[in-house]
């Protein structure tokens, strides 16, 4: 093979023109389907909250919407999973479908009152139609991974106001403990463009103040250590749950529109006659309070369950912002305990719980500096690492692969998913050769 004599730089500029081109294809997509999801949102929460008697009408919802994905989105239901799933192993052009049905089905869960939130539904509508492009132009397997990962970062950075933590979500979400450079350029494009696609078309994103950053030093370090460990167990714990009642609710119900009627009993009933209402949803009044005055200590655990519920028996949203909810109060629980700011820990609680759950931690260190300011970079980074670290090999996306393992040996390249099962056969096969010997 003969080697080219002109400079590399040169080589680069059709590559370069080729992904600002399909990026910028990519976001203007996902930024538009994320505007008008967002005001859907902000309709059908107005709605229900001037209309509290809707909530009664959530087993309903959940049962047709249950009913739709069983008629006509089979192949699309693992939404998030089936995005990594198809970046790793490039199979079949996701349907276009998975934008409508998880658009409709969210709006829908917000709207009679369901604890489920925005980020999956913004992601799956972004990867979605990013791969259209795929059959378009043809693309390659290679080309179509990356054309996936760009739509991931665009729907993430539109859906929240976070292009650099968009970016990177869509690079370091895949595999715990690796980032996919290759791609870095489109993710980056396509986060950039989708954010201000959504800003044109009138989106406006909930602003979280910090007012004080303490300066760097010992026990503020220390205090982000043990909060980060906390938030990292919070994490694991909320990830785990949802697996689990998702699990148990499939082996008992087999028709599956029954999950979500009666997830939907229970939330509604619960929400009613509890008055609990500030559970449902999205939360962002409460959020917004986390940071400003001192709020019950048990909303972080009333949050988990009401989600845990929702999520577990089949509504549709995402995770990531009652994640936000869950880390926003539970930093305010913890704020006084460890003599911090109530504004910093709450929005270190905010991206750290998140960091853990999700296993992105420096995606959720960028959140934090975009979102309150680059001075909390340092406490946000030192708090998501440690929170990554404590949630140990569990996260909400159960295709999520094994890049590098944390702390303990993990074999590389398996799902999240598979590995509580390889762990238990490797328990059955270490007892065995104690036996033996």
């Amino acid at each position: 093979m003969k080697s080219s004599t002109r400079p590399e730089q040169i080589d680069l500029l059709p590559y370069m023109g080729k992904w600002l081109l399909l990026a910028s294809a990519v976001a203007v997509l996902a930024g538009s389907a994320s505007a008008f999801f967002l005001l859907a949102l902000d309709w059908a929460t107005a709605t229900r909250l001037a209309h509290r008697w809707l909530i009664w009408l959530l087993p309903l919802a959940g049962f047709v919407v249950g009913w739709l994905y069983l008629r006509f989105g089979r192949q699309v239901e693992a939404g998030n999973n089936l995005l990594i799933d198809e970046i790793h192993d490039p199979k079949q052009v996701i349907p276009l479908r998975m934008a409508p049905l998880v658009l409709g089905g969210t709006v829908v869960s917000h709207l009679f009152g369901a604890s489920v939130g925005r980020e999956g539904t913004a992601v799956q509508m972004g990867g979605a139609l990013a791969d259209q492009l795929t059959r378009l132009f043809r693309l390659r397997h290679e080309d179509r991974r990356i054309i996936l990962m760009a739509g991931i970062s665009a729907g993430f950075a539109s859906v929240f106001g976070t292009p650099l933590a968009g970016a990177i979500f869509g690079l370091e979400v895949l595999a715990i403990g690796r980032l996919r450079y290759d791609a870095i350029l489109p993710c980056m494009v396509a986060a950039i463009v989708a954010d201000q696609v959504g800003l044109l078309w009138g989106v406006h994103h909930t602003r979280y103040a910090v007012p004080v950053v303490p300066p760097v030093a010992l026990w503020p370090l220390l205090a982000m250590v043990i909060a980060g460990a906390v938030f990292g167990l919070t994490g694991k714990a909320f990830a785990e749950l949802t697996h689990a009642l998702g699990g148990w609710m499939k082996q008992r119900i087999g028709y599956a529109p029954l999950r979500p009627l009666l997830g939907g009993v229970v939330v509604a009933s619960t929400a009613w006659f509890l008055g609990a209402d500030r559970y449902l949803g999205l939360g962002i009044p409460s959020i917004v309070a986390a940071f400003q005055q001192p709020l019950a200590p048990y909303d972080f655990a009333a949050k988990i369950a009401f989600t845990v519920v929702s999520l577990g028996s089949g509504f549709k949203g995402g995770e990531v912002t009652p994640l936000f909810y869950i880390g926003a109060t539970l930093g305010n629980a913890l704020a006084p305990l460890l003599n911090m700011p109530l504004p910093l820990l709450a929005g270190i609680g905010f991206v750290a719980v998140f960091a853990g759950a999700a296993n992105t931690p420096i995606a959720s260190t960028l959140m934090a500096m975009e979102l309150f300011g680059a001075e909390i970079g340092v406490y946000a980074a030192t708090a998501c690492v440690v929170s990554y670290l404590f949630s140990g090999h569990t996260g909400i996306y159960r295709s999520q692969r094994i890049g590098h393992a944390k702390h303990r040996h993990a074999p590389e390249g398996i799902r999240l998913g598979e590995l509580p099962a390889y762990r238990k056969e490797q328990a059955r096969r270490d007892a065995a050769e104690q036996t033996e010997r």
